[in-house]
């Protein structure tokens, strides 16, 4: 009988083979995305001190007010934006951007795009 692997399993596998390239610095830290069926999370990460310096999702209140849905695209682009915007605040200006094992299209795209447009550079 074939046995056949799970997507999110597939996804964590990938993830790692990602992870195991790069990692996140303080001169450099690692924009880590996640997309779950109903929300868009973001996080800016240093991995040398293992602390996520920024972070911004679908599910807190102020984003959450102005997105008419939070699983869509348009979603997406304005995690990207709110999680640009605050990284500059903290004065982080170049990230890594860390797909989280997913394809570049779609929802990532849109996140990676948006961020770029707001001033992040990666």
């Amino acid at each position: 009988m074939v046995k056949k692997e799970s997507r999110s399993e597939i996804r964590a596998k990938k993830h790692m083979r990602i992870r195991n390239r790069f990692s996140g610095t303080a001169s450099r830290p690692r924009l880590a995305v996640f997309r779950s069926n109903n929300h868009m999370y973001a996080q800016i990460i240093d991995d040398v001190e293992g602390k996520t310096l920024v972070a911004a999702s679908t599910m807190e209140k102020e984003v959450k007010a102005e997105l008419e849905k939070t699983n869509n695209v348009d979603a997406a682009a304005y995690v990207g934006t709110v999680i640009a915007k605050r990284a500059l605040e903290k004065g982080i200006k170049e990230v890594v951007f860390d797909r989280g094992g997913f394809i570049y299209q779609g929802k990532i795209a849109a996140l990676a795009e948006a961020a770029r447009e707001a001033g992040l550079e990666f």
